[in-house]
């Protein structure tokens, strides 16, 4: 039954033109345009799920169904890529905001700087100011959450989900330490890799290759991954994460305590992205706040096999925000 409910879910991908670099967003609900939208059931709130990196916005489809599922299908859901990561095929439409103010190019748009402001400029040309707005940000999107809580006040965001969140000493993390020489000092290396073996390689061949790995892990997606052997794409996820691992260092607790009372942080047990160490410490820093450490084993990258106990839970978390929305309205 679980299955079928998922498939008749309907999963809107639109590629639009923000800041001048086309973006990806994939929108769960039969709302695709809240601002042309005067019917008397337009949605008052807008669930928006900010990706880690790779910020392959086809991977967290599942996550993003399930949730719609769990909160009965009362407020769309909708999937953010990051900027750079993900390109439109060739036969797909780009949509551009009619009256976009940040519709120049930002600088160093791929960076983490250039990230959060993708985010910001998508939010206010894409969400009416009267929508209340949910993050949940995962990994380096949590990071991403809480700089558009800071960045953008004017935003009516009442909630903020952070899981598994990556937003302090990335580099001396466990997987940061592996991961900060390929990323900072070796950068170059893979970039000339993947553009000598990827470059020349047909579409067809890369289908298939990536039909085998979701084969092997036992995935599905239902939107195209050809991006995940992109070069171009690659490039800015390593891009990207050479900056987290540089940047991403001192928790930004003036944030943290300015919007505390908005914020769920969710921790995991066995996360070498994150080590249980850090939400020690966070704890500790903040009692009062709301950090929650995962009792399940969930891994970081809950989306390809806990997507639906993720939704589920934070599905429970929302509760109360959702029919508080629901009873002004």
């Amino acid at each position: 039954m679980d299955s079928e409910i998922k498939e008749e879910i309907p999963v809107h991908e639109e590629f639009v033109l923000c800041c001048g670099v086309e973006t990806q967003v994939l929108k769960c609900g039969p709302w695709t345009d809240l601002f042309n939208d005067q019917s008397a059931n337009r949605p008052k709130l807008l669930i928006f799920i900010i990706t880690g990196n790779p910020g392959f916005s086809a991977f967290y489809v599942p996550f993003a169904k399930a949730l719609y599922s769990s909160i009965n299908r009362r407020f769309p859901v909708w999937v953010i890529s990051h900027a750079g990561h993900v390109l439109a095929p060739k036969d797909k439409k780009i949509l551009a905001a009619s009256d976009d103010p940040n519709a120049q190019e930002i600088k160093d748009i791929y960076g983490l700087r250039g990230q959060v402001e993708h985010k910001i400029a998508f939010l206010r040309t894409h969400v009416p100011k009267e929508v209340k707005l949910v993050l949940i940000g995962h990994s380096i999107g949590c990071y991403f959450s809480l700089q558009i809580l800071k960045h953008a006040p004017e935003l009516p965001i009442i909630r903020s989900i952070l899981l598994f969140p990556t937003i302090e000493r990335m580099s001396e993390s466990p997987n940061g330490r592996i991961a900060t020489p390929f990323l900072c000092w070796l950068r170059y290396v893979l970039y000339a890799s993947s553009y000598l073996l990827l470059k020349p390689c047909p579409e067809t061949v890369k289908s298939w290759l990536i039909r085998m790995a979701l084969q092997m892990m036992n995935l599905q997606s239902e939107f195209s991954l050809l991006n995940v052997l992109e070069p171009f794409c690659l490039a800015n996820v390593a891009y990207l994460g050479g900056q987290e691992m540089m940047e991403v260092v001192k928790r930004d607790d003036e944030i943290i305590k300015e919007h505390l009372s908005k914020l769920i942080f969710y921790y995991g047990t066995i996360d070498a992205w994150c080590p249980k160490e850090y939400y020690e410490d966070i704890k500790k820093n903040f009692p009062e706040g709301d950090i929650r450490l995962c009792e399940k084993n969930l891994r970081h990258a809950f989306i390809l096999h806990s997507y639906q106990e993720m939704a589920e839970m934070v599905a429970d978390w929302l509760k109360d925000d959702l029919s508080k929305v629901e009873i002004v309205t």
